[in-house]
């Protein structure tokens, strides 16, 4: 699978890019924790009032306030506000908001930048809960007599008639009245600091509502505008799912296509010896089954692989950040699940190897019961190929059964940690909401964040079970794509000379299969002249198919060389020598189209006068012109609308067309009547008369007229000569010429 990441050069841009629009889709959607805990703290529990910093506050408190301040953060704190009297300039305007002008001057909040807000914060706070709580005491004094007793004032009797505030000044000096203010916020910071700001926050809600201040529009608009972010938000991730979603899949088809487009191309090059190592049902696969698991994938990593580790490490960041003492319950989960997937992952990867494997039988198995259908019938062997379809079935069945079960177990365990983990999280969460050390919207949030953890880690679960198929497809087809092809083009190749004869040379050929033992050619060597017919003869297996094979480069001569024109063929290029040679292979093949693009496969520009004309020498013109169609008749998939013998007329037709100087008939000419054979030897003799003909035939009659006749026995030449010279010297050819002469002239 890592070899295939080569393919992902031409989209890196849009990997990266997704990439980005991913961290923006995760920090959107970890944000929308702490808006819902926003709204459920502050906007539902606070009021609305986000800071401890009142945005305004009557004269009298701000001087009570300052009586617990020292002279500096007085001096700072005065400097944020501004006084607001019957003389101030906007006097009137701020009637309208603060009706309490009327009887008493009131202190407006300066605009501050939020640093500055967060300073204030720090200095008022302590201040506002001392003067807050003093107040209370005075409008509840039944309440508040441990406070007075600290502070040696009785309500009932107070020294000189002074009022609390009036005494604190009096009796308290500066450094006094801070160590009475740290003293009672001691007291609210040992059930912790949210509580501390939360009390304020009531101070100063009170003393919004002693001003007139509208809180309950203060509330609407804190409520409204938090959701309305949290829409916009949310409105913002989708559209980054959809863009990644869309570069996901235009990343993953097009590694595909070009995956694919290099595997075919790979396979063109492949020689037999390849093919041989590879089989088609296994190669189809390859390039079908095998490319489309690895495109999933592309697809997953491009849109999961990179999320969840981002949404998960984001999601315990923040998590640590609303509850340091409930991460042992994430912990836990998360652990639960890793070796969870260790253990699928472990379990499945083995199974997946084999389910490609079976995959490959099955298409075999399905392949050759459609190409040998008219076999399977014939010899009524219908239900012993279903019970053969039936077993490669069952068995890619109970492999794939095997890894469903396995990640159906795994659902319902994953399911349960979630469960276990909300439960955990409300149990434990309660118990500090109670205790008063953490705030209900806090533990939602916390609740949340888990549950977007544990959704990044059910993503990695997904990739798991797509993942290691995936690995194995990929792996299947880099042993495709670096198979290196036995059968090169010479590094620095030669040309053929001008002008081109085509004189065929064979010089002590040997050859053997790879990995064979025994030689299946042994020193083979003759020459095929320009103009003349070499024919092949011999019993099956003697290696007839193999020799003409070597000219081609179809397999690579073991020792010895072949020349074309003086030119040893393993010195030019494939493609040259391949334009020289028109070959007619034993088994004819056809492609789906029609007669025309067929013949047209040759030679693409060819005119209709060569087309008609390559017809009348392969003596197809007949039933192509019974035709409906006639040239523009379809042909079906490998040509299985026609008869054997209309197939292999065709496919004659088609080297003719192409009009090479070199012909290879292998075989080509087994499934035609006698008479028809006679009329094409005889058209072919008069059209390629200055071209070089070889031919593998069974035949004795096709070949009997031909200038040299070589016949071969177990790989070796045991004769060579005309019809006449063997009839005397070889007991072989004279043996198959009389026993086939005479079924001729019978028939």
């Amino acid at each position: 699978m890592f070899r295939l990441l080569k393919y992902s050069k031409p989209y890196l841009l849009m990997i990266l890019f997704s990439i980005g629009l991913l961290f923006a889709q995760a920090n959107l959607e970890l944000a929308l924790p702490d808006y819902l805990s926003n709204i459920v703290d502050t906007g539902i529990q606070q009021g609305g009032v986000e800071s401890s910093v009142p945005i305004v506050i009557r004269e009298i408190e701000m001087d009570r306030l300052l009586l617990f301040t020292d002279t500096e953060n007085a001096s700072m704190i005065l400097e944020k506000y501004k006084l607001i009297d019957e003389n101030s300039s906007t006097y009137e305007d701020d009637l309208e908001l603060y009706p309490i002008l009327l009887s008493e001057p009131i202190y407006v909040l300066n605009k501050l930048k939020n640093p500055e807000v967060e300073e204030l914060n720090q200095i008022m706070i302590k201040p506002l809960i001392t003067a807050f709580i003093f107040e209370q005491a005075i409008a509840n004094p039944e309440n508040a007599t441990e406070i007075f007793d600290k502070i040696n004032y009785n309500p009932d009797d107070p020294p000189f008639g002074m009022g609390l505030f009036e005494y604190l000044e009096f009796a308290f000096p500066e450094e006094g009245r801070i160590a009475l203010a740290d003293a009672l916020a001691l007291s609210f910071e040992a059930i912790g600091e949210t509580m501390l700001s939360q009390f304020a926050i009531v101070a100063v809600r009170a003393e919004y509502e002693i001003i007139g201040v509208n809180t309950d529009k203060i509330q609407n608009n804190f409520i409204l505008r938090s959701g309305g972010l949290m829409l916009l938000m949310t409105l913002l991730a989708v559209i980054c799912t959809i863009a990644v979603s869309y570069l996901a899949s235009k990343t993953s088809a097009g590694m595909a296509r070009d995956i694919r487009s290099n595997l075919f191309r790979k396979v063109e090059n492949f020689s037999s010896i390849e093919f041989d190592s590879f089989s088609t049902a296994s190669l189809i696969t390859r390039s079908t089954n095998d490319v489309t698991q690895v495109q999933t994938a592309i697809y997953m990593i491009v849109r999961m692989v990179a999320y969840a580790p981002i949404l998960g490490i984001g999601g315990i960041i923040r998590a640590l950040q609303k509850s340091r003492e409930m991460w042992w319950l994430i912990g836990v989960a998360v652990l639960a699940l890793i070796i969870m997937i260790s253990i699928v992952f472990t379990v499945s990867l083995p199974k997946f190897k084999i389910m490609q494997k079976l995959t490959d039988r099955i298409n075999l198995v399905a392949r050759e019961n459609l190409t040998g259908m008219l076999v399977i019938r014939a010899f009524n062997m219908e239900e012993y190929e279903e019970k053969r379809f039936d077993k490669a079935n069952i068995d890619l069945t109970a492999v794939s059964l095997f890894v469903i079960r396995v990640f159906v177990i795994m659902m319902p365990f994953m399911m349960l940690i979630l469960n276990g983990l909300m439960i955990g999280i409300i149990w434990v969460g309660a118990q500090r909401v109670s205790e008063l050390s953490m705030q209900v919207g806090d533990m939602m949030a916390f609740l949340q964040y888990a549950m977007q953890i544990v959704m990044a880690f059910l993503m990695l679960t997904m990739m798991f079970i797509v993942l290691p198929r995936a690995f194995v497809a990929g792996n299947r087809i880099s042993e495709v794509l670096e198979t290196d092809p036995v059968i090169k083009d010479h590094p620095e190749p030669k040309k053929f000379s001008k002008p081109f004869k085509g004189k065929v040379e064979f010089r002590n050929v040997s050859f053997n299969y790879p990995g064979a033992k025994k030689r299946v050619l042994e020193n083979i060597s003759f020459t095929a002249e320009p103009g003349q017919t070499t024919a092949f003869i011999g019993a099956t297996g003697s290696g007839k198919s193999t020799v003409i094979n070597l000219l081609p480069r179809f397999y690579e001569v073991t020792e010895g060389s072949i020349l074309v024109d003086g030119v040893d063929i393993r010195e030019v290029k494939q493609h040259d020598l391949r334009e020289v040679v028109g070959f007619v292979p034993q088994k004819s093949f056809l492609f789906s189209g029609t007669i025309e693009s067929n013949l047209r496969f040759a030679k693409e520009d060819a005119s209709e006068e060569e087309l008609q004309s390559s017809l009348e020498i392969a003596q197809a013109t007949e039933f192509v012109t019974s035709k409906e169609e006639g040239i523009k008749s379809e042909i079906a998939q490998g040509g299985m609308n026609v008869s054997g013998g209309q197939k292999q007329r065709l496919s004659i037709a088609r080297a003719m067309v192409k009009k090479p100087p070199i012909y290879i008939f292998d075989d080509s000419f087994s499934q035609l009547d006698f008479k028809t054979d006679a009329a094409l030897r005889k058209a072919l003799k008069k059209h390629t008369g200055d071209s070089t003909l070889l031919i593998v035939t069974q035949r004795v009659s096709t070949i009997k007229n031909a200038e040299q006749i070589i016949i071969l026995d177990d790989g070796k030449i045991v004769g060579k000569g005309t019809h006449e010279e063997l009839l005397k010297v070889s007991d072989i050819y004279r043996e198959i010429a009389t026993s086939q002469l005479e079924l001729e002239e019978a028939s």
